[in-house]
């Protein structure tokens, strides 16, 4: 619970017991929600919620069972913009493995779709190694997602990315990436869908670790961020240079769509010796308008507000 000037002046524990709880979505849309949504690793769970509860009033409802074990285990989960479609992210079991020959992977590396009841389930969009963040753009309804991608490339590959996502789209991994570009681990398997991989809106440097996303809607900034999108880049662990420990901005000008640029926005997280000491995580705009960072490099909770020139 946050006062006047925007510091907490209680905390509580709201629900215990989970499961890895990564993403967090309430039900309705608008000022009066009545239930909240959490993406445990081995399924999405909900609470009975009215505005103001600090602590759960009734016990967790499963809703639906997801595929998990090894590999990626966070679960973002967002509902479209009508709430008829709950859509939740879940990561491959492994790097690169072969989905025809490894069992493990059914039903990851894919953003599944439900009802809100959990009923309906479908894949959604595939081919994405690690769909870490989702959102949905509040004026064309779109969802858009964040994108771990595949490692044991080298430094530069392979990219991360930032992109809209299309109703049965095919976003590559683990044959192809970046469009019609085979993963060379992979070496002629499946030619039939080099032509199907949908390349991505905003590539990001590889290995950022990109993780969740969020549209500003907030009236503080100016009204040139309206819209336009606020990532947290959590940080290369595999990588010769560091890049990432940021959140950055990706204008779409008003337009709902993005040109392939983005910008720093939050940085200052690596010192000049190398040394990190903060990871960008959660990203989301408070009533005020300010925006609020997770870091789970220091712990800490950021508000970043804008009090003019």
């Amino acid at each position: 619970m946050l006062n006047a000037d925007g510091r907490p002046e209680r905390s509580e524990v709201f629900a215990a017991n989970l499961n890895q709880p990564y993403g967090i979505a309430f039900y309705p849309a608008g000022p009066d929600p009545q239930w909240i949504y959490v993406g445990d690793t081995d399924s999405v769970v909900r609470f009975p919620y009215r505005n103001g509860d600090l602590k759960a009033t009734g016990v967790a409802a499963r809703v639906v069972d997801l595929p998990h074990g090894s590999g990626h285990w966070t679960r973002d989960v967002v509902f479209s913009a009508g709430g008829k479609t709950l859509f939740v992210a879940v990561g491959s079991e492994s790097n690169v493995d072969d989905p025809d020959t490894t069992a493990a992977e059914r039903y990851r590396a894919d953003i599944l779709a439900f009802g809100p009841d959990g009923s309906h389930m479908r894949v959604y969009a595939a081919g994405i190694r690690n769909p870490s963040g989702l959102a949905v753009d509040p004026r064309t309804g779109r969802l858009w997602c964040t994108v771990n991608e595949r490692d044991g490339l080298g430094d530069n590959l392979v990219p991360d990315y930032i992109t809209s996502v299309r109703a049965g789209g095919f976003y590559g991994w683990p044959w192809w990436y970046m469009g019609p570009h085979q993963d060379p681990r992979h070496l002629g398997k499946h030619p039939e869908l080099r032509e199907r991989v949908i390349a991505p809106d905003v590539l990001l440097q590889p290995h950022s670790a990109s993780l969740q996303i969020a549209f500003y809607q907030g009236q503080q900034f100016p009204d040139e961020y309206q819209g336009d999108i606020f990532a947290s880049e959590h940080g290369s662990w595999n990588k010769s240079v560091r890049t990432g420990y940021e959140v950055i901005r990706v204008p779409l000008r008003h337009r709902g769509k993005a040109n392939g640029e983005y910008e720093d926005f939050l940085t200052g997280f690596v010192l000049a010796n190398g040394q990190v000491w903060g990871r960008p995580v959660g990203v989301t705009t408070a009533l005020d308008g300010s925006l609020l960072v997770t870091d789970d490099g220091s712990n800490s909770i950021w508000r970043i507000s804008y009090v003019g020139e």
